[in-house]
């Protein structure tokens, strides 16, 4: 990770970095190889504070502005390898921390790709079998059967628009239930004095984290909400055109799907 997978470091690159943990070398004659160089230098710090800095320094979002898919998949590949000793790096915007790991799951199992994931029939569950308030769950099944109308009358981009909604609308009523928890989870949002910020603050990318990081919501779930999200966004006319966005229904089934397996994997919770 430090020496090719997140950036090429050179010789003279090694040591200014591992200089920001405090040694005091100089590059020049002698310098061993860099594998040897960056492995003498791990063995030297790991078990102190500095190993905990060095892994937030590789991983520093600062650094793949424009490439924050990469970053995410540096920090999923190196966890494989954290989870042993217990622990998980995890991302939150521009912040690296790290957080108990989950139990190695050590059945090999193929990722779900967008086109499996759509063409999987999933059942549906009512919304109140969530158990949310019993306003909110009449609003959200009202939304539920319009959306399911949008899609059978062809109205991609309105079906898609009432799915992030929705989705959101039924976390904030998980968070809502169940505020300590979602308030004490290593992404939740923080104001500048470190706080954590009200739910009417949150976005819907902060309730999908944090949600993950709970065991509500599953990764591939995890996975195709934030794309949900991000299409939602597509709401505004103009960041529409600006992508270049036009939905088909291809793009709304698949939403609709992510929307059906949250609400099965929420109602057991």
């Amino acid at each position: 990770m430090i020496n090719e997978e997140t950036e090429y470091r050179s010789g003279s690159n090694l040591v200014g970095f591992f200089n920001q943990l405090g040694y005091k070398e100089f590059y020049g004659q002698g310098f061993p190889s860099r594998w040897k160089y960056t492995d003498d230098k791990l063995e030297e710090i790991n078990g102190t504070p500095e190993l905990d800095k060095c892994i937030k320094m590789v991983f520093a979002p600062v650094n793949f502005i424009g490439n924050y898919d990469v970053l995410d998949k540096h920090i999923n590949s190196f966890n494989d390898y954290l989870a042993f000793d217990d622990w998980k790096v995890i991302r939150n915007g521009k912040d690296i921390s790290f957080s108990k790991a989950d139990k190695i799951n050590f059945d090999v199992k193929k990722e779900v790709n967008e086109e499996d994931f759509i063409n999987q029939e999933f059942d549906e569950v009512s919304i109140y079998e969530l158990n949310l308030d019993g306003i909110i769950s009449d609003i959200l099944n009202s939304r539920i059967q319009e959306i399911k109308a949008n899609i059978k009358g062809n109205a991609p981009l309105s079906a898609i628009v009432i799915i992030g909604s929705s989705l959101e609308g039924i976390l904030l009523g998980f968070a809502s239930k169940n505020p300590k928890d979602f308030n004490q989870t290593n992404v939740a949002p923080k104001d500048k004095e470190g706080k954590v910020k009200s739910f009417h603050e949150w976005s819907l990318s902060n309730f999908i984290d944090a949600a993950n990081e709970m065991g509500l919501l599953k990764e591939d779930v995890k996975k195709f909400s934030h794309t949900v999200r991000d299409f939602r966004n597509y709401i505004h006319p103009y960041e529409q055109i600006s992508k270049n966005f036009n939905p088909d229904i291809h793009t709304a089934k698949l939403c609709w799907n992510v929307l059906k397996v949250a609400m099965i994997q929420l109602s057991k919770k």
